[in-house]
């Protein structure tokens, strides 16, 4: 079901909806092989690499990430390297910088720290890298498991 961006509820991932038995379960559903081990491609560099080094063993090993995800996870490092260079950027230069015309301005960075911000929310929310994603992707822990107040 289509639905508006940024408007109600995600869909629940198909391969839930099997593992709960939900009447509205795709069975013909296309399931893409899943990758058990990917090197970063070469463009990716620095902290973008070292957060995919970090983040896709554990993707890889909760049998998350599909070859049809890496562009996903490519585009979250990318923009985690984005990120942390321009958090840099502000912190060397300031908030406010020099102006062409010689006055001050807000320090571009911010807005590249900004716009990067943005682009890890929602392409980690496709990899399930938030608690809320994962909920969905992976669905809730059995009651009690590692959860002290699970019986109640």
């Amino acid at each position: 079901m289509a639905r508006a961006p940024g408007q109600g509820r995600k869909p629940k991932p198909n391969e839930q909806k099997l593992l709960s038995g939900s009447k509205h379960a795709n069975h013909d559903a296309v399931e893409f092989e899943k990758v058990t081990n990917v090197s970063p491609p070469e463009w990716i560099t620095g902290l973008a690499r070292e957060m995919w080094e970090r983040v896709c063993p554990d993707l890889c090993a909760k049998r998350i990430l599909a070859a049809t995800d890496l562009h996903n996870l490519e585009v979250f490092c990318s923009a985690y390297g984005t990120f942390r260079e321009a958090d840099l950027e502000v912190a060397e230069n300031g908030l406010v910088v020099e102006g062409a015309t010689g006055g001050p301005v807000k320090n571009p960075a911010l807005t590249a720290k900004n716009e990067a911000a943005r682009q890890m929310s929602t392409f980690g929310a496709l990899l399930g890298l938030d608690p809320s994603s994962r909920g969905r992707i992976m669905g809730p822990n059995k009651a009690g498991e590692g959860n002290e107040f699970g019986e109640f």
